[in-house]
């Protein structure tokens, strides 16, 4: 699956990226903090393109809102798992610059849209 839309691709990178680092979360974490990160990281992508197929724009609108809970919600667990030292600092900071990255898109993307 392939979608044309910059942010989706930067979202579906991002996902990729959460995917590898829980990798070396340790298996106590496995439906914890570890599924919880997979889960909402991956819906932020889910959300674009599940909008981006709706018909009217409103309705794209609200899932590129929604999209943007699942970003909130993957950055506080992504600095959850910094604190309890699941990832290091570097590592908590390139995501974070994707996260910011993205955040920046969709709020441009819902402001053309309005």
């Amino acid at each position: 699956m392939e979608n044309k839309l910059e942010v989706w691709k930067k979202a579906h990178q991002l996902t990729l990226k959460v995917y590898e680092l829980t990798k070396q979360f340790p298996s106590s974490e496995q439906f914890g903090l570890t599924s919880q990160l997979k889960r909402c990281a991956g819906s932020i992508p889910s959300n674009i393109i599940e909008g981006q197929s709706r018909q009217y724009k409103k309705e794209f609108i609200q899932f590129l809102y929604i999209s943007k809970g699942s970003l909130s919600e993957t950055e506080y667990h992504l600095f959850l798992a910094k604190d309890l030292k699941y990832i290091t600092e570097d590592q908590y900071q390139d995501i974070s610059t994707d996260i910011i990255s993205i955040r920046m898109m969709l709020n441009k993307l819902i402001s053309s849209l309005k």
